[in-house]
């Protein structure tokens, strides 16, 4: 049996008057791509910083890599790359990854660099690149030391789609390596990508399953369609 890498049980967390989560159930396999998929404000990011520990939940219990966190030894495991780059501007590309890699302990840097397609802009002082690269570097940043778990809220936002897609075979080539990657995204097509989805919106998970499941669920023939149909439900 498949081991589960991520598993979340009734996980609740308030913001004042707001349920970022709702009573949450989530089952991630290790070595899947598994896919958060809805609007922004959904609770995509807040279950995700609860997953890596940085948000204490109300209520429920999150276990990842089968520990229950917060667990600090864990976190040497978990890659997570948030919306906003964690970058030092006046370093170069290179730099940054080095830095991370040094953090963890571990890292392949030209590896990672060589991911995200920037090697050959290793020099280049991180505050003179695009905004899309500077994405890119933050990817590299995340997966330098090669973890068991990423974490990627909306890894490929202004990313070109001829990147994205090189990316995308990237990260799946990394779970049929043995990691697990869960991924936030509000954009249908990309979220097809992955083996399994969770639609996700006010905090709850409105139903998940691999595409083919979702769209006969839904009765539709397309992701978009069968989100607006199974959140009528609700």
């Amino acid at each position: 049996m498949t081991p589960i890498a991520i598993e979340a049980r009734d996980v609740r967390k308030r913001f004042g008057g707001v349920a970022a989560l709702d009573g949450v159930d989530l089952g991630v396999q290790a070595g899947t791509v598994y896919a958060l998929l809805g609007p922004n404000g959904a609770g995509k990011t807040t279950l995700i910083r609860a997953i890596v520990g940085l948000v204490r939940t109300d209520g429920g219990e999150l276990r990842v890599l089968g520990s229950r966190m917060p667990n600090r030894q864990v976190l040497a495991d978990i890659g997570y790359m948030t919306q906003a780059a964690a970058l030092y501007m006046d370093l170069s590309a290179e730099e940054n990854v080095r830095f991370f890699a040094r953090v963890q302990g571990r890292g392949d840097v030209e590896w990672a660099l060589r991911f995200v397609d920037l090697w050959d802009r290793r020099s280049s002082v991180t505050a003179t690149l695009s905004g899309g690269m500077r994405t890119r570097l933050s990817l590299a940043c995340t997966l330098v030391h090669r973890p068991s778990l990423l974490l990627l809220d909306e890894p490929t936002v202004g990313v070109d789609p001829q990147l994205r897609a090189t990316m995308w075979d990237g990260l799946r080539q990394m779970a049929a390596e043995g990691t697990t990657i869960l991924v936030s995204s509000h954009v249908m097509d990309e979220a097809a990508r992955a083996d399994r989805l969770g639609l996700i919106r006010n905090g709850r998970i409105l139903a998940e399953g691999t595409v083919a499941e979702l769209l006969t669920r839904a009765g539709v023939d397309n992701l978009e369609a069968a989100f607006l149909a199974l959140a009528a439900d609700r």
